[in-house]
């Protein structure tokens, strides 16, 4: 059982209040959902939870059990998917997933990279250059490295940017599938993916 827990957490770009007071708790079948209007704060939320920025205040906990997983290591544990990630456009879709695997300190095998890409609606152009991906096609791809290391947290901004109807289904039942067993946030103002998740936390 992982968990993550927020408390009184709060961030401020010298006098300009971002968001304050935010708390929650969440176990291993846990999803919440971040939501608010542009420019709200849903990405910088989960930037701070990600350790990515410093929060003004409050303090942000990963556990295992009943172990605290520092700076240091809980990132083994977490994967995020975001419209501003970069994928390598000079690498083919096989030779992103591997790259990725590499960097995280595991090995790939060529049928967990073709299950993945299949997992993704990406089947059969994996041997193609991401250079010319369309922007829906980057952001399954961006689905498929997340999967990568069987996350037990999954952060997930603007989770349907980019995609088409067939590409949202796919999100979709990747979240239904994965939320059984994972920690999940998803940032959105879009009714239909914050519904995808058990709670929410309203930014004004």
């Amino acid at each position: 059982m992982y968990s993550l827990t927020v408390e009184n957490l709060g961030k401020r770009f010298g006098a300009r209040k971002v968001f304050s007071k935010i708390d929650f708790e969440l176990h291993s079948g846990d999803s919440i959902a971040i939501v608010g209007s542009n420019g709200s704060g849903k990405s910088t939320l989960l930037k701070v939870i990600l350790s990515l920025l410093v929060p003004s205040k409050g303090k942000v906990e990963y556990k295992n059990e009943t172990e605290l997983l520092t700076d240091d290591n809980f990132r083994d544990y977490v994967s995020f998917v975001s419209p501003y990630l970069n994928l390598y456009d000079h690498l083919t879709a096989e030779e992103n997933l591997t790259f990725f695997a590499t960097v995280s300190g595991f090995n790939v095998t060529g049928k967990e990279i073709n299950n993945l890409l299949a997992k993704v609606g990406l089947e059969g152009r994996g041997v193609d250059f991401v250079m010319g991906y369309s922007s829906g096609m980057k952001q399954r791809l961006k689905y498929a490295v997340a999967l990568l290391k069987k996350p037990e947290f999954l952060f997930l901004d603007e989770p349907t940017s980019n995609l088409d109807d067939a590409g949202k289904k796919i999100v979709f039942d990747i979240v239904e599938e994965y939320r059984k067993e994972t920690v999940i946030l998803i940032a959105t103002n879009e009714k239909e993916e914050y519904e995808l998740a058990k709670s929410i936390v309203r930014l004004t």
